[in-house]
C-alpha cells in the first residue's frame, strides 16, 4: 500500500500554499467596464483615493451617455410634464370580448347582456354591428339609438341605458426598453379570484388593463428608458405619453389599454441612475442567483438565504446583495479579504460582464457609492472566500488525506 513519504507531503504542502494565495485573474469582458465604458459607470474599476472625498462621479458619467429626452421636443400627447392627454384615450373604452348590458324601457326585443363581437362591434338583433372597439360606452349608446330610430323601431331616439357588466382581458404587444418585450395578456379574472357580486352588478370598472400594468408584465422598464415619448399605437394612430410622473411620485394617466394597442418605450441609450427605484412602472423586483460558500457556512439552507434572499426589491445594490447573502462579517483574520463576483449582462446589447470586488475595500473607501452597480433582472452573485481561509481549507484536505494514508 502507498503511504506518502515526508518530501512528498512538504511537497503537497507547498502546492497547497502557493495554489491558496494565488490571486486568480482578472476576469476578461468585451465592453470596456474597468474603463467606466459599459452599461452602468459603477462598473469601472476603482481609481486612486484622494485625501478629501471626491464628488461621486457615476451617476455624471452615466448622465453623459444620454441622449435628450425625446417628448421635450414635442408630441402628440402626454402627461403632466408634457402636452394634455388626447381625449380619445381617456376614459374607460369598450374592447372585444367586453360584456355590456342594455337597456330600453318597455321593450322585450333588444334588451339584455352582449359580448363585444371579435371584430369589434356590438350586434343588436335586427340592426347593422355597431362599432364599439375603442370607444366609451356612452358612444356606442348614442350609435344605437340612431339605429333604432334608423331602423323604423322607434320614431324619436328612445332613453336606452348601456352600463359595462364585465371587462375582458387585453392582449397588448409591448417592446423598447423593457426587461421582457413581448406580448402581454391584462385584467380578467386570474385563476380562481371570481367575485360573483362584482360580475351580478352593472358598471364594472378595472385596473388591471392600465398602461402601467402592460409594462410590468413586460418586465418593466429598463434604466436606459425614455420615459418622456412611450408611444401608444391604436388602430394606426399615434400617441406619445409622458409617464416620467410615475417615477416622480406625481399623478399620470395610467390609460386603459385595448386589445391590439402596440406599446414602444424608446431609449435614451443610457444608464439613468434616478429610474433604479420601485415605482408602478419598474420591475416587480429581482431574483437573484447566489452561489454556495465553502466558509463559513456549506450552503443555503444553514446560510439563511432563502426566498427573501434570493428575491430583493428593485433598485437594491450590490453590496447590498453581498451581506444580504452572508458574504460580509466573521473573524477578520480569517474573513477581512473576502471578495464576490457580480455576473450581469447589458440589456441593450446583450452583452454579459463580470466584476469583482473586494469587500473591505468597498467597505472604508468614502466613495463606494461610485463603485457601488446596481442589481438587475437575471444578475448572479459568488462568494469567495480570503485566502487564510482558503489555506486552511487545504490544509483539512491534506489532514484527511494523511489520516486516510495511515489507516490504510
Amino acid at each position: 500500500m502507498f503511504r506518502p513519504g515526508p518530501r512528498l507531503c512538504a511537497s503537497l504542502l507547498a502546492l497547497s500554499v502557493a495554489t491558496a494565495c494565488t490571486v486568480p485573474r482578472q476576469a476578461a469582458n468585451i465592453e470596456a467596464a474597468a474603463a467606466g465604458d459599459a452599461y452602468q459607470a459603477q462598473y469601472r474599476a476603482f481609481v486612486a483615493q484622494e485625501a478629501e472625498p471626491p464628488l461621486l462621479q457615476s451617476p455624471a458619467i452615466n448622465a453623459g451617455k444620454c441622449r435628450p429626452p425625446a417628448g421635450d421636443a414635442g408630441g402628440t400627447g402626454g402627461g403632466k410634464l408634457g402636452r394634455p392627454m388626447p381625449y380619445a384615450l381617456t376614459g374607460e373604452l369598450l374592447t372585444r370580448g367586453d360584456l355590456v348590458d342594455l337597456r330600453l324601457p318597455e321593450d322585450e326585443t333588444f334588451p339584455g347582456d352582449y359580448v363585444i363581437s371579435r371584430d369589434g362591434t356590438l350586434k343588436l338583433p335586427y340592426l347593422a354591428p355597431i362599432p364599439a372597439q375603442g370607444r366609451s360606452p356612452a358612444q356606442v349608446m348614442a350609435d344605437i339609438r340612431r339605429a333604432l330610430v334608423a331602423g323604423g323601431y322607434y320614431d324619436t331616439e328612445p332613453t336606452l341605458s348601456l352600463l359595462i357588466r364585465d371587462f375582458a382581458p387585453a392582449r397588448v404587444a409591448v417592446s423598447g426598453a423593457v426587461f421582457e418585450p413581448r406580448l402581454v395578456e391584462i385584467g380578467g379574472i386570474r385563476g380562481d379570484e371570481v367575485d360573483a357580486g362584482r360580475q351580478a352588478a352593472l358598471g364594472d370598472s378595472t385596473e388591471g388593463r392600465n398602461l402601467s400594468v402592460a409594462l410590468r408584465n413586460a418586465g418593466g422598464i429598463r434604466p436606459d428608458a425614455d420615459l418622456s415619448a412611450v408611444r401608444l399605437t391604436r388602430a394606426g394612430t399615434n400617441y406619445t405619453i409622458d409617464l416620467r410622473g410615475a417615477l416622480a411620485g406625481r399623478h399620470f394617466e395610467d390609460i386603459m389599454l385595448l386589445t391590439g394597442d402596440e406599446l414602444y418605450v424608446p431609449s435614451r441609450l443610457c444608464f439613468q441612475d434616478d429610474l433604479m427605484k420601485p415605482s408602478p412602472i419598474s420591475p416587480p423586483g429581482i431574483s437573484l442567483y447566489l452561489s454556495n460558500l465553502t466558509q463559513p457556512a456549506t450552503g443555503n439552507a444553514p446560510s439563511a438565504i432563502g426566498q427573501t434572499v434570493r428575491e430583493v426589491p428593485y433598485g437594491t445594490r450590490y453590496m447590498q446583495a453581498v451581506i444580504d447573502a452572508n458574504c460580509v462579517g466573521g473573524a477578520r483574520i480569517s474573513s477581512a479579504d473576502r471578495s464576490a463576483a457580480l455576473f450581469s449582462r447589458n440589456p441593450m446589447t446583450g452583452v454579459s460582464v463580470v466584476i469583482e470586488r473586494k469587500v473591505e475595500v468597498m467597505r472604508t473607501r468614502a466613495d463606494r457609492d461610485d463603485y457601488d452597480p446596481y442589481l438587475l433582472p437575471g444578475d448572479s452573485l459568488a462568494c469567495y472566500d480570503s485566502g487564510v481561509t482558503n489555506l486552511s481549507e487545504v490544509m483539512r484536505i491534506i489532514g484527511l488525506a494523511s489520516v486516510v494514508a495511515l489507516l490504510d
